[in-house]
């Protein structure tokens, strides 16, 4: 062995450069190499597990057997340098640049609005350049399969589609899109011509010429040619890798070390490593030795290499669909079926068939078919080859199987099928795309010839236990017996006896995963007796034949529509005009600086935090010695450290920095280890030993909290009218209660902050990713008890913010600016995916209590509303946020008696904060979910009893503030014409009447959402513009660009009112150096109150160049402005914005707390499957009264962006916390946000035309928050064909289903005779996985 420990000179080529690394370390992943050796750093870090794609690269790899070479997306977060080995990497970098030249994927993806923050984008670009490469003319199909298993927060993905859609084939004519007349038909069209509303011209865009793109290295051809392979060793600091050459060689490594993994796709061990610090000595990866990727065809079936990829193994099989009969492929359809939902693109282009197998996962996709569809395996050792099946027998314990470790699989025996027998796999999971299984099936039945007599059966599940699992009685209660309803009906009953799970199994979901093992043998029936009725074996009528039908998918073309400036407006003047991010070409080029791109400084230190384990008790001790002798560490920062304010105070309880003497939650911080890498702190932080002492009785639920009145004060109670007596003379009450949980903020760009000492006078310069720089300059300053003018804070860009980036990130930051002021040296501090989920909270869990009076009529005369929102261990916003849900809880009703009160409890969970609708989406859906439920007891449509108790004419609300609610009114109305309310609802009722299984709902939703901070210091901006000689000008104000386009909007409010292109207009950076004591970029007030500020300071140098304009009229823009400096007008201005004075006097209860409104509806349709409650937003239309759009491409993405946020958080994104009180949910694997799935088929946008507002600038108003709840359409569409299901089973009336409405909660909730058939455990008689928070 002593050749094979010499070490190997890695050799690979990145964006067509030759790359050799003498000494590669096997625990460097291509992500960190790329961003810290090459400063390539437009692959950007998301979450490190593969699960969001934002460091997607494409892999290219040339085939000396075919002589073809080939072209992968991967993550490159997962990707083993030592992997990459004679391959070339494309990165976004090398696709294109504004310095050389952009690709046509960039621009598309740019100019059709579909970057909004941009730290998602560089990894958009690939996946969909990797598949142009493949594919120059795509289908819309393969684009929505590319873009799977990329995340975006911003967006809303229908502009990032509509730009992909280019690339498409069928978009040359617009009756594929949907659009409904051809414009081929126009000539005949003889009616006047409307100006349609587009938001982008494709015929501006580059075309695609694939002879363009950088070819394959010719060396790699060479190497991979001439070069005789030999066995790779790399050899780093802990670990060793080994790449044989040969089957024979690979047998006796694995023989020799038989507890060394093997590495192929790196999916498996590299998240093992990564996230629960597993350390193997020696990987061992096969990626070179052939007899693993050899494809063999026999009479009886295909052995596939076991080191395919899962991608090669779905394109073989989708190739040999075709060429045998359609019996004969039964398995191979199977197989595709769930290799197409098996994880994204980017994993299964890596993933193996051999390592997905024996990684033996209990949810597995793949076992269970394989097993039921009697595959097998070869297997090869020191000891020769054997065969193994794959069956029960097989998977022997979690993640265990049967093979010795010695063994390697080399291939996987696929079977053809026989005549009359039928194989099915079925899967359930909390996402549709992306995402693990909850439960998975393998079903295969075979029948004697021409009967329906059962032959043989196999039934495997996934999700079900430990392992994959069979049910063997099931099946036995099938065989020899005719397949019919009686057989089937004992079947299930067998089957529920057979496979049980204890109520607190490991995942929970314990009744709903019951169900769906024999929801999934009820669809199998369904498609079985489809398949017995088309081959004539039977004659009956099958009533549910629509439900073998999957859910609709195929994304339809959508509409904008808002309303076109003036012909009379000047062309120069942007403002109403639909402009690109100013920065979405950068963002499509990598070469966007967000604050982890900073190149590292001089001596830089990272920092890594450590958190508590514990969610109550007292700390006995913290030993940091151990950490201290590691190599690399620096220093450990302990509250001791702190030279000034240990505690951060927001209104009167304050919260540590770090915990000295006792823990209230699990993920507080404790303190934070400082060293010159980070992996080298991130084992400083490892070795730290903390010894507790557990404290009694913890609070985790509000239920807990109200019992033992554990509340921070004040709560807050508005009352109007008199409740108690109203409701002595309503028709009817009910009294229901409804719970939101709570949701994790994901921006997609993780908490960061760099802290650098200028190096004298205590001055500090922070660079950090923050929505508030005068908060974080405030907490450093007192933090380091220095002046606030020795700290300067600079914001370039944020990689998404939606509240999170606040109160958290000036504790971090301050955490941070200890560690530099101690040392002495650059700290950079960035939070790994699970950290930040773990410590930065997120939007408050809420329990909504709600007692109702009401008349037969549907009018409602009195409600009294109840609050109770799980604020965590500190207070943060949390007094503000109850307040805030209190201000809307009469959403769009006028309810003459009214009243609320709201509580934030205090727990022994990570405080929840600030996130994008500050209280209002939790207010608001209680409110919507009372008005529903009147409805469900009347027995009356929602939308009527939502407009008897509409606002109408002049109005108050219940804080005793007067507006009118015309534009309301007008929203509504439109929004039923936009979407065919009358007859879709008249359709949707005629599809339930038809379909048992699957079921239509619908929804309209308004909204009244007050803009501005109602604590009315903060309603104020500033502004410092700048004219330079050669009249170029620079913008600076006191708004975070964090994907709004508020740095766009500035733009063209500076173009107008100083009445130059926007190209001359440049905004740098948000820094407190320039614009000081500026609020934070919240509450949807940006553009308001900078705009009014940056508008103020144009207008003032505006008019000092009045006297240069009147003595020379025709004069250009430079000309005027060199004459000002040479007549000495000062050519630089501040602006400021002082905003409405608005308040709330809580004794009064009554105030103005708002400037305006912004009114929106929306009307949502889902198709619901009630077997297994996946569903499917068929169509959504929003129509919203923003005023006079200053960019309208931008308002609509923030519109789109924010209702999708919504959908996840109403009907998809779960946080689960363990009953100890540790966040179970922290990162993309287990915490699902929408994808491209997730959006709504057909998703029409109409702003509404004709309207002003006279408080925000030129009649603007608000939009990044309020359409967040309008999301809860589709809560209420699901929650609508839930009661269409239940009233099949006779069930009617209120019903509760809490939010958000998963699949678990909407398939239970439908009551369908399988989960009736489950039984329910008694809550406190076992420990459930995960507390209902």
């Amino acid at each position: 062995m002593s050749a094979e420990k010499e070490e190997t000179v890695l050799c690979f080529f990145i964006n067509g450069k030759k790359v050799t690394e003498n000494h590669a370390d096997p625990e460097t992943m291509l992500l960190s190499f790329l961003r810290e050796k090459l400063r390539l750093t437009g692959t950007k870090y998301g979450c490190g597990g593969g699960g969001c794609g934002a460091c997607t690269v494409m892999v290219s790899r040339y085939q000396p057997s075919t002589k073809t070479i080939t072209h992968f997306s991967a993550n490159a977060c997962l990707l083993p340098l030592c992997q990459l080995h004679g391959a070339a990497v494309t990165t976004v970098e090398g696709v294109g640049s504004t310095t050389t030249r952009i690709h046509p994927v960039q621009e598309r993806i740019a100019k059709a609005h579909g970057s909004q923050c941009g730290f998602c984008t560089p990894g958009m670009v690939m996946s969909m350049y990797t598949l142009l490469r493949n594919r120059p003319q795509p289908t819309m199909e393969d684009i929505t399969q590319a873009l799977a298993g990329n995340l975006c927060r911003c967006t809303g993905y229908r502009p990032i589609v509509d730009g992909c859609r280019t690339f498409c084939q069928e978009t040359n004519c617009c009756q594929t899109n949907g659009v409904g007349n051809c414009c081929l038909d126009e000539e005949n069209n003889k009616e006047p011509k409307k100006e349609k509303s587009q938001l982008f011209d494709k015929n501006d865009f580059l075309p695609l010429d694939p002879t363009q793109e950088i070819i394959f290295p010719p060396e790699l051809i060479l190497m991979a040619e001439t070069v005789r392979p030999q066995t790779l060793t790399f050899q780093g600091e802990r670990m060793t890798w080994m790449c044989p050459v040969t089957l024979e060689e690979l047998v006796r490594m694995k023989a020799t070390n038989p507890k060394a993994p093997l590495v192929m796709g790196n999916t498996n061990i590299g998240p093992d490593i990564k996230f629960k610090g597993v350390l193997h000595p020696l990987i061992i990866s096969p990626v070179r030795v052939k007899e693993l990727f050899e494809v063999t065809h026999t009479p009886h079936g295909v052995w596939v290499g076991a080191g395919c990829s899962l991608s090669e193994v779905l394109c073989l099989l989708e190739k040999l669909v075709p060429q045998f009969p359609e019996w004969k492929t039964e398995l191979f359809k199977a197989l595709i079926h769930q290799l197409r939902n098996l994880g994204s693109q980017q994993i299964r282009n890596v993933a193996s068939l051999g390592g997905n197998i024996v990684s033996a996962y209990p949810n597995s996709d793949l076992n269970p078919v394989l097993a039921a569809g009697n595959c097998k395996m070869s297997v090869i050792s020191n000891a020769g080859t054997r065969e193994v099946p794959l069956d029960q027998k097989f998977f022997v314990g979690f993640g265990k199987t049967v093979l010795n470790p010695e063994e390697i699989v080399v291939s996987v025996f696929i079977p053809f099928s026989r005549e009359g027998e039928f194989v099915r796999a079925l899967r359930q999971a909390p996402r549709k795309e992306s995402c693990f299984a909850t439960v998975t099936t393998g079903m295969r039945v075979f029948f004697s010839s021409r009967s329906r007599v059962v032959q043989e059966v196999s039934i495997y599940y996934g999700g079900m236990g430990p392992t994959t699992v069979s049910a063997t009685k099931t099946c036995a209660a099938l065989i020899t017996r005719p397949w019919d309803e009686e057989t089937l009906s004992r079947a299930y009953d067998v089957l529920l006896e057979e496979l049980t799970l204890p109520p607190s199994a490991p995942g929970g979901k314990v009744e709903f995963r019951r169900s769906l093992t024999l929801s999934f043998l009820f669809k199998f029936n369904l498609e079985v007796l489809q398949k017995l009725r088309e081959m004539n074996v039977i004659t009956d009528e099958l009533s549910e034949k629509n439900h073998i039908q999957p859910l609709p998918r195929e994304i339809q073309h959508s509409l904008q529509e808002f309303q076109h400036v003036s012909k009379d407006q000047s062309t120069q003047d942007p403002v109403g005009r639909p402009i690109m991010h100013r920065s979405a070409i950068s963002h499509a080029t990598g070469e966007a600086m967000y604050c982890d791109d900073i190149p590292q400084m001089d001596r830089e230190l990272f920092l890594v935090l450590v958190t508590s384990s514990q969610a109550h008790a007292k700390i006995v001790s913290l030993d940091v010695s151990e950490a201290l002798q590691l190599p690399g560490v620096v220093d450990v920062i302990t509250a001791e450290d702190i030279p000034g304010k240990k505690v951060r105070t927001m209104t009167g309880y304050p919260e540590e920095l770090l915990a000295a003497t006792e823990v209230s939650c699990i993920g507080q911080m404790l303190c934070a280890v400082v060293a010159n890498t980070r992996a080298q702190a991130k084992r400083g932080a490892s070795a730290v030993k903390i010894s507790y002492k557990k404290l009694p009785d913890p609070i985790f639920t509000v239920e807990e909290a109200i019992e033992k009145s554990s509340f921070f004060e004040p709560r807050r109670i508005i009352e109007k009218g008199n409740v108690t007596e109203a409701f002595k003379s309503v028709d009817q009450v009910y009294e229901g209660e409804i719970r939101l949980g709570g949701q994790e903020h994901f921006y997609m760009e993780t908490q960061s902050m760099l802290v650098v000492p200028v190096g004298e006078e205590k001055e500090f310069n922070v660079y950090v990713s923050t929505q508030a720089p005068s908060f974080v300059q405030d907490a450093v300053a007192e933090t380091l008890n220095i002046a606030s003018n020795r700290v300067t804070c600079h914001v370039k860009r944020i990689g998404g913010g939606f509240g999170g980036k606040v109160t958290k990130t000036a504790i971090l930051t301050s955490i941070t600016a200890v560690a530099a002021w101690k040392t002495s040296r650059p700290v950079r501090c960035v939070l790994e995916r699970g950290d930040d989920m773990l410590i930065s909270g997120g939007r408050h869990p809420v329990l909504g209590k709600y007692k109702v009076g009401f008349m037969n009529d549907g009018r409602i005369l009195a409600a009294d509303l109840q609050y109770y929102a799980n604020a965590g261990n500190a207070e943060d916003e949390s007094v503000l946020i109850a307040e805030k849900i209190v201000l809307h809880m009469d959403n769009a009703y006028n309810i003459p008696n009214l009243r609320g009160q709201a509580a934030a409890c205090r727990t022994n969970l990570p405080s929840n904060t600030a996130f994008r609708g500050f209280g209002v989406p939790q207010s608001l859906f209680v409110v919507e979910n009372m008005i529903n439920d009147v409805a469900l007891v009347l027995g009356c449509p929602s939308h009527q009893i939502r407009e008897i108790n509409m606002y109408r004419g002049p109005s108050v609300t219940h804080y005793n503030f007067k507006f009118s609610p015309e534009n309301l009114q007008r929203c509504w109305e439109e929004c039923k014409l936009k979407s065919d309310y009358s007859a879709r609802c008249k359709a949707v009722d005629q599809f339930n009447q038809q379909n048992r299984w699957k079921k239509r709902g619908m929804s309209m939703i308004p909204i009244k959402y007050g803009i501005a901070f109602s604590e009315g210091f903060l309603n104020q901006a500033a502004a410092l513009v700048h004219v330079y000689k050669d009249g170029s000008v620079l913008v600076t104000h006191g708004g975070i660009e964090m994907g709004q386009g508020i740095h766009t909007k500035m733009q063209q409010v500076a173009s107008r009112e100083l009445n130059v292109p926007t190209s001359k207009i440049y905004i740098s950076e948000t820094s407190t150096n320039t614009v000081p004591n500026t609020c934070p970029s919240a509450a949807s007030f940006g553009t308001d109150a900078n705009g009014a500020a940056v508008k103020n300071a144009c207008e003032i140098l505006y008019q000092r160049l009045e006297p240069i304009r009147q003595k020379n009229p025709k004069g250009s823009w430079e000309q005027w402005v060199k004459a000002a400096f040479f007549a000495k007008i000062s050519l630089s201005a501040t602006g400021f914005y002082r905003g409405p004075d608005l308040y709330m006097d809580w004794d009064k209860m009554e105030g103005q707390p708002y400037a305006y409104f912004t009114y929106g509806v929306c009307c949502s349709e889902v198709e619901l499957d009630c077997l297994t409650g996946d569903n499917r937003t068929v169509r959504t239309d929003i129509v919203m009264d923003i005023g006079r759009s200053v960019n309208p491409c931008v308002d609509i993405g923030q519109i789109e962006g924010s209702f999708m946020q919504g959908l996840g958080l109403y009907t998809l994104e779960e946080l689960k916390f363990s009953p100890s009180g540790l966040l179970y949910t922290r990162g993309p694997s287990q915490y699902k946000t929408p994808a491209i799935c997730d959006v709504p088929l057909q998703f029409n946008v109409y702003l509404l035309p004709d309207t002003d507002n006279p408080n925000a600038i030129y009649s603007s108003k608000g939009i990044g928050e309020p359409v967040l709840f309008l999301g809860s359409s589709v809560f209420f569409a699901i929650k609508d064909a839930v009661a269409a299901a239940r009233s099949d089973s006779g069930l009617m009336g209120p019903f509760p289903l809490h939010s958000p409405a998963t699949p678990e909660r909407a398939s239970l909730a439908c009551a369908s005779p399988f989960t009736q058939k489950v039984p329910v455990s008694n809550p406190g008689s076992f420990t459930p996985w995960a507390l209902n928070i």
